[in-house]
């Protein structure tokens, strides 16, 4: 049991790039972990016009518990003037956005440096295409 609550709990590191914070999660973000990725994100928006990027790349699972915290982050930094980014290039992650309605809310990027220059994956699909 104890083995589950440990992997359970993401990692966290952050670090200021490009003028925003990025914040790298790893591991599940589930109701185990969610207090914990919450207090730190709390504390990220708890100023005027937080700018947050979430490296998501190396989350394993996300229960409907992240989803929360993903959502309450977003709230928190629209509701000071601020903007969340998520990084992403998961299936499952990117299937659970699309089937809960939640793939147009976020500003999703595939890569870092997408997210840190502010090219969106919609932005990358209408270069590529045209």
């Amino acid at each position: 049991m104890s083995e589950n609550l440990t992997r359970s709990k993401p990692p966290l590191s952050e670090r200021v790039e490009a003028e925003a914070t990025v914040v790298a999660v790893r591991g599940e973000l589930d109701l185990q972990s969610a207090p914990l990725l919450t207090a730190r994100l709390d504390a990220l928006t708890a100023g005027p016009g937080p700018d947050l990027v979430l490296d998501l790349r190396d989350v394993s699972f996300v229960d409907c518990s992240g989803l929360g915290v993903l959502c309450r982050t977003r709230a928190r930094a629209l509701a000071r003037h601020g903007r969340l980014r998520l990084v992403t290039e998961s299936p499952g992650l990117l299937r659970v956005l699309r089937v809960t309605g939640l793939s147009g809310v976020f500003e999703l990027y595939p890569r870092l440096s997408d997210a840190l220059a502010g090219v969106s994956r919609r932005d990358s699909a209408s270069t590529a295409a045209g």
